[in-house]
């Protein structure tokens, strides 16, 4: 059994950028981060067709389309500074608090 790094590069409300596969070059917001599995699940993207079954009186069944999740390692941070996707790097604010840093060298924006 191999050991897993549980920590994921993406939170929660984050602009992403997928890097491959068939959705590449696709933006959209993280909507929820699983580091256990370390995949993201991201608006509009890796879309599946999902067979529902009615569960109440009335309620409809179907077909719906929802998101499925897709490797963390498949996709990149936008720097909502720059608007280009950017790997990231920590460091210890004026506050002392530690943030996440844009890697482009004209940018090197702090950001929460």
């Amino acid at each position: 059994m191999s050991i897993v790094n549980s920590k994921v590069h993406v939170r929660s409300g984050d602009e992403v950028v997928v890097i491959n596969g068939k959705y590449r070059g696709k933006r959209g917001e993280v909507l929820e981060v699983s580091p256990k599995e370390g995949k993201v699940i991201v608006k509009g993207v890796n879309i599946v067709t999902k067979h529902v079954k009615p569960r109440k009186q009335g309620e409809q069944g179907g077909l719906v389309k929802v998101e499925s999740a897709l490797y963390a390692c498949k996709v990149q941070l936008i720097c909502p500074k720059c608007h280009r996707p950017t790997r990231i790097g920590h460091k210890i604010n004026a506050k002392g608090k530690k943030v996440r840093t844009c890697k482009k060298a004209d940018c090197l924006a702090e950001f929460e």
